[in-house]
């Protein structure tokens, strides 16, 4: 599966780590004020954990701000999606409207498992069910934000976003990765398309019948869900 590299992904690389590393410094106290507020709000842990595919279907461990209070596993994914919207707290809603629940992700960029730009990753369990060439998806780093985050994020179709998703592996380069960081600070503040219309997460890919406990499913997946 692995893609043909191009001469943009060893830039690319070198750009996620220089920036990412700043970031992580410049956003310390940032960090450690939502770490304590999740820890009020919502107790321990402060961080949620999900295993989700990577670059070439490698499985990482995907970091995010806790947004929900835990409870029992849904018996279903479409269950899970009413019990999230139930457990979805004041502050993890905004936590998620402004995208600083993903912040923690930039120590997945820092270790190579992520890019700032790239297909979301979504769940394992959800690669047996894609086409071959919606499996190209998978041929680059996931991002924290992506070009289908920028189109429509959580409102958009799964098959427009994944056909999203190919588009950018076909078309990867510095200029389309500034455009859609500039469009997903447009899009960050705006809180344009964090959920489908009158749901509080979005519907899942496929029924899954043993969703994670917490962030699942995950509202971008896609979002960057973002």
């Amino acid at each position: 599966m692995t893609a043909a590299r191009r001469p943009y992904d060893a830039l690319k690389r070198i750009l996620d780590v220089v920036f990412s590393a700043l970031l992580l410094v410049l956003l310390a106290p940032l960090l450690g004020l939502i770490a304590l507020g999740v820890s009020v709000a919502m107790g321990p842990p402060v961080l949620f954990t999900q295993q989700r595919p990577g670059r070439d279907g490698r499985i990482f461990t995907l970091l995010k701000f806790r947004t929900m209070d835990t409870a029992p596993n849904a018996p279903s994914a479409i269950s899970a999606v009413s019990s999230d919207a139930e457990r979805l707290t004041a502050f993890g809603r905004f936590l998620r409207s402004t995208s600083l629940d993903e912040l923690p992700q930039l120590m997945n960029t820092l270790k190579g498992d992520m890019s700032f730009v790239g297909p979301r990753p979504w769940l394992p369990e959800y690669l047996p069910h894609y086409t071959a060439e919606q499996t190209r998806r998978h041929d680059v780093r996931p991002g924290i934000t992506g070009w289908a985050q920028v189109n429509g994020r959580n409102t958009a179709s799964w098959e427009d976003r994944l056909a999203m998703d190919v588009w950018y592996v076909d078309h990867r380069s510095l200029a389309l990765d500034l455009r859609i960081l500039a469009r997903t600070v447009g899009a960050t503040l705006t809180g344009r398309g964090v959920s489908t219309e009158g749901e509080a997460t979005t519907r899942p890919f496929v029924e899954l019948p043993t969703p994670e406990a917490d962030n699942q499913p995950e509202p971008d997946c896609e979002r960057t869900d973002p």
